[in-house]
């Protein structure tokens, strides 16, 4: 069984996609003049989640039907994967282990954020041909196979101390180590960047929502620890 389909409880995201309409005329006389390309399709692309739609442009279409995804688009969505898995690992511990209402409304923002990521990289991998793993398949999160654990990974006994904690302890090293995790994210959107990804305009949507999106958590987890 594909590992979206054992998750199907989690919300269904918005997937960046194009979608085009054609606007051409049918019919008419000769003495009707043709439509140009542009007259011709109106394109519009829904934004990652959180942003607003656009119309793209006449280049834009013509880079949409020529840029493909890579080998380090799918390492990375692969990567990100696990990555958010263990994001979500910790925010389940924290209605048992908070003394903080706001600390506990952070940490549902963030489940639903990477919940619903995460099912967007699934359905990118499942649309080209890849298998997707397992999120909640904790037993092993190194970087690309036996390269170390990826950027923001905690380790086996950093995770221990924060299972382990509880209350104001709990709160501040989940503030810590959530920023940290999220600072790894954002690390390796650059490294993609720095390698040739990104340029496919699905994976750069997504790409520019996790930047966003994370930047904002950061912020707010830098509030709550002040």
């Amino acid at each position: 069984m594909r590992a979206s389909k054992c998750r199907r409880r989690w919300r269904r995201a918005a997937i960046p996609c194009v979608a085009a309409a054609l606007l051409a005329g049918c019919g008419g006389g000769s003495d009707k003049a043709q439509p140009g390309p542009e007259a011709a399709a109106n394109v519009v692309q829904p934004g990652a989640p959180g942003e607003p739609s656009r119309r793209l442009t006449a280049d834009e279409l013509a880079d949409l039907e020529t840029t493909k995804h890579g080998k380090a688009d799918v390492e990375f969505m692969q990567e990100m994967i696990h990555h958010h898995g263990q994001a979500v690992l910790m925010t389940k511990w924290v209605p048992r282990r908070t003394s903080s209402d706001d600390v506990r409304l952070l940490a549902q923002r963030i489940e639903a954020s990477q919940e619903s990521e995460i099912e967007v990289i699934e359905r990118w991998l499942e649309a080209r041909g890849v298998e997707p793993r397992d999120p909640q398949d904790h037993s092993g999160h190194d970087h690309g196979g036996g390269k170390g654990l990826m950027p923001g990974m905690l380790t086996s006994e950093q995770l221990g101390r924060l299972y382990a904690a509880d209350r104001r302890r709990f709160d501040r090293l989940f503030l810590r180590y959530m920023t940290f995790h999220h600072r790894g994210a954002l690390t390796m959107v650059a490294e993609l960047r720095a390698a040739g990804g990104g340029a496919e305009p699905e994976i750069g949507a997504f790409t520019r929502h996790v930047e966003a999106d994370q930047e904002i958590e950061i912020g707010r987890m830098q509030d709550l620890l002040r």
